[in-house]
Order: C-alpha cells, then sequence, then structure tokens
C-alpha cells in the first residue's frame, strides 16, 4: 500500500491531513503532514521530511506539495526519487481524498488518479434561484452584498 505525505506551507498540510482523515479515520497511519514553518530553514525541513516519509513505513509514497516553486516543493523535490517516491504539486482536498480512496493501487497509478481528482474537483459552480422560485425584477441583483 502506497503512503500519502502532504508537504505544505503552516497549518494547510495539517488541516489537509484533518479533513481526510474525517473522511477516511481508518488510514492515519498511512497519511502524514509537515507543516513548513516560515522561519525553517530549508536543510532543517529536509532532514524532517526524510524522518516522516520513514514513519510512513511503506516501500511507496505520494508526495503531495502545495505551490509548485516554493519551500514546501523545493524540499519535497530533494526527498523523492521519482521511482519509489513521487511528487505532485498544487494539493488539494478532491486530490486528496482521491489519492488515500486508491492506496493499493501502483504508484504510477495513484498518479494519475490524484491528478484527475484534483483536476475534475475544480469547476464553477453556477448560482442560481432557490428551487422552483424565480427572480423578479424589484428583487435586488447580484450585488447583493454591496451596500
Amino acid at each position: 500500500m502506497n503512503g500519502i505525505f502532504i508537504i505544505a506551507h503552516a497549518p494547510l498540510a495539517s488541516a489537509l491531513r484533518q479533513c481526510v482523515l474525517h473522511v477516511f479515520p481508518d488510514n492515519a497511519a498511512g497519511v502524514v503532514a509537515l507543516d513548513v514553518q516560515p522561519d525553517m530553514p530549508p536543510e532543517e525541513t529536509l532532514a524532517q521530511a526524510r524522518v516522516m516519509l520513514k514513519q510512513l513505513d511503506t516501500p511507496r509514497a505520494l508526495v503531495l506539495a502545495d505551490l509548485f516553486g516554493a519551500t514546501p516543493c523545493n524540499v519535497a523535490a530533494r526527498l523523492v526519487d521519482g521511482v519509489n517516491t513521487k511528487l505532485i504539486a498544487g494539493v488539494n482536498l478532491p486530490m486528496l481524498l482521491r489519492t488515500v480512496s486508491y492506496r493499493k493501487e501502483s504508484l504510477d497509478a495513484l498518479v494519475a488518479r490524484a491528478l484527475a481528482g484534483g483536476a475534475q474537483g475544480v469547476m464553477p459552480v453556477a448560482i442560481t434561484a432557490p428551487q422552483n422560485q424565480v427572480r423578479k425584477k424589484h428583487d435586488q441583483d447580484q450585488h447583493d452584498h454591496q451596500q
């Protein structure tokens, strides 16, 4: 089974882990999170990340970082080997939920599932009138929040 390692700016990594464990409480051992603090040197972050990756105690792991080019992703890029550990930047909750759902698949399949879950979880949401109700001319327009 693949491990999941979230590395992101504090407190995002821990918050994402808490959200996924709310849905999948039995996966606590397979999902770890490292909140990168603003004052922590990258070398110290890398050392801590190596320890946490070993805590997963799995032969393969998917590392999910928040923002490409930022410190968490740069540290994670030095952590992964591209074979037994792979990295995806741009983690979001739909991606993470999909990843945990398919942890038993091969690492390459898991990467594909994660990317699909992340992309499919981002969509425009149309704002419509409540069911069976139509807006009347005297109703306020879409700028209800402005005074």
